[in-house]
């Protein structure tokens, strides 16, 4: 019993010996961290962006800097989306970075601010001059509002006019902005007619009905069973009413 116990002392002893040594030797100033390469193409991220991760985020050599917190700065860059960040003997840090692809504008609120919708419906915050459509709707909406864009948009595309912005109030009722300031009152989803029909009603009718009234239209209301309604640009104007025939 003695001489088990004695064995099993001796290599817990070397265990712990061999750990501590690998520990001392891995904190040695002769394994440095040699390079970071970024190996995916970058967009939107600076050059100098990466260089503040980087000497922000490197501390220790290359077999004691915490990789999840080099990845968690690089995220935190504004066109970041995902990060991936791996070790590569004999000193390279290699990371791969995924930028957010924006597709539209997200206003925040009656505050007026600005975020930025991605190709997933996720809102981040960055800047951006790109033309893009304007999405509004309550908190976690974002990816709804880009599919019913696309839908809404193919839709609207033989009026020859651009859907530039959509939005849904808290009660999901639905309102269209093309580029030629018309504004489209698309209301609630329901049985019958569904958006769709509305909308689909409105594009077949819509171009014999303007030409009939001869008038510049500001505001569609589709919120009809049977037919819409034209607001002209003038406030003073009558509202004209058109039926499943334009007339």
């Amino acid at each position: 019993m003695l001489n088990l116990i004695a064995d099993l002392l001796m290599v817990l002893g070397a265990t712990g010996l061999g750990y501590a040594c690998v520990a001392a030797l891995s904190r040695l100033p002769v394994f440095p961290v040699q390079a970071v390469e970024v190996l995916t193409p970058l967009t939107h991220v600076t050059t100098d962006q990466l260089d503040i991760v980087t000497r922000t985020s490197l501390k220790g050599n290359f077999f004691t800097v915490n990789l999840d917190d080099v990845r968690s700065n690089f995220e935190k860059l504004p066109w970041v989306r995902r990060a991936d960040v791996r070790r590569r003997w004999p000193g390279v840090i290699e990371v791969r970075l995924e930028e957010h692809v924006a597709t539209a504008y997200w206003r925040v609120g009656d505050t007026g601010d600005m975020r930025l919708v991605n190709r997933y419906g996720e809102i981040f915050t960055a800047s951006s001059n790109a033309q893009m459509p304007v999405f509004a709707g309550p908190e976690g909406s974002a990816g709804v509002l880009l599919t019913k864009f696309n839908e809404f948009a193919g839709k609207l595309g033989d009026l020859g006019g651009h859907l530039v912005g959509v939005s849904m109030s808290a009660r999901e009722a639905w309102q269209l902005k093309l580029d030629d300031g018309l504004t489209i009152e698309l209301g609630h989803e329901q049985a019958s007619p569904t958006l769709n029909d509305r909308l689909e009603r409105f594009v077949s009718l819509y171009p014999k009905a303007r030409t009939q009234l001869n008038m510049k239209v500001a505001v569609v209301d589709l919120r009809y069973p049977n037919g819409f309604a034209l607001r002209p640009v003038a406030d003073t104007a009558a509202t004209k009413q058109v039926g499943n025939k334009g007339k």
